[in-house]
């Protein structure tokens, strides 16, 4: 059984921190961390990492900008979140018996838990602080390239995402999720840096979190339409509880394509078939939920015979072959395009 989470928080550089695998953390920090390091400044940026486990990617990018400013004034403020520790001791997500982190910020869904408490502290820890911006690092398990994702279309959250990459991900489901906790406060972006401890992922954070720390403002203008590619993400999909699915046997309910990751942020046609429904399963082995978190699977899915297709055009992003991950969060979302002169100003927000 795993240890209630309690939140630590530190002034300094913990020994031993910039250098630390992932698997090794536990021994240099206690438990979740939130470090406070003054810089020239005030108003701090907050950095998330390791809110799962195995995405080290924020890690190994947050050390390499410790090490930079080893012997030289951070040009702001920086307060960095370092997640679910236990997790990233054993290389997973999330362990069995644990609330996933990044569904337990204040929104959420979850009942109240330790988790829930730890994540609230934490916002009111940087709300006090006067929280200049917010960025959570995430890693995929499956084939995607690097995007950022918002929970407003305000142009400075949206200035601050272009500033990682052109292609940007408006969501409001799930529930519970680091940046939507902070869009109240500041500008804030989640970052999805491809497959873990990849060296052009690790180098991509870590710029942009360095850039970050540079910005004496962000922008208040909109993006230039030409500037960004923006999707709404419309539905997440998860498989039926009672499902059983793979990859690589016909001895289970719903068998999805080896390569169903390959469809990641490709605009597929209706018709188009993610696996085979085995045996005489009921209806169909997904779930399907929008924004409000509404059942809409009739919506996108249906059954050709045996198979599962899409029962329109969408575009999929994180499908992965990682079971492990597909149970404890979802087979993937689905995306539409927005128009960004039509959305970017019809949302506006004030810290």
């Amino acid at each position: 059984m795993t240890d209630s989470p309690v939140l630590h928080q530190f002034e300094t550089i913990p020994d031993g921190l910039t250098s630390a695998p992932a698997w090794e953390l536990w021994r240099v920090l206690p438990g979740p961390s939130l470090i406070h390091l003054p810089g020239r400044r005030p108003e701090p940026l907050l950095v998330s990492v390791l809110q799962h486990g195995q995405e080290t990617t924020g890690l190994l990018a947050v050390q390499a900008l410790l090490e930079k400013y080893r012997s030289t004034p951070l040009p702001r403020s920086l307060s960095l979140l370092f997640g679910n520790i236990q997790a990233a001791r054993w290389g997973v997500r999330r362990l069995d018996d644990q609330v996933d982190y990044n569904r337990a910020w204040p929104g959420t869904e979850t009942a109240d838990c330790a988790e829930t408490r730890l994540c609230a502290e934490v916002v009111g820890a940087m709300e006090r602080r006067g929280v200049f911006a917010s960025i959570d690092v995430h890693n995929n398990t499956g084939t995607n390239p690097h995007y950022a994702c918002v929970n407003r279309l305000d142009p400075r959250f949206l200035q601050l995402a272009a500033l990682f990459s052109r292609l940007v991900i408006h969501f409001s489901y799930p529930r519970g999720t680091q940046s939507a906790a902070f869009a109240r406060l500041c500008p804030a972006v989640t970052l999805e840096c491809g497959k873990p401890e990849q060296p052009y992922g690790i180098d991509h954070a870590f710029s942009y979190l360095d850039a970050c720390l540079h910005l004496a403002e962000i922008p208040c203008h909109p993006v230039a339409a030409g500037d960004i590619d923006l999707f709404a993400s419309v539905a997440q999909v998860t498989v039926q509880p009672q499902a059983r699915f793979g990859f690589h046997s016909a001895e289970v309910d719903l068998q999805l394509w080896e390569d169903i990751d390959h469809l990641n942020f490709t605009e597929i046609a209706a018709g188009t078939a993610l696996g085979i429904v085995h045996g005489d399963w009921p209806g169909l082995p997904v779930v399907a939920r929008n924004g409000d978190g509404l059942d809409v699977t009739d919506a996108y899915f249906s059954r050709s015979g045996e198979l599962l297709v899409t029962s329109r055009a969408v575009m999929p992003s994180m499908l992965t072959p990682d079971e492990r991950v597909i149970r404890q969060d979802c087979l993937c979302y689905l995306m539409e395009r927005l128009v960004l002169d039509r959305t970017a100003a019809s949302e506006t927000h004030t810290a």
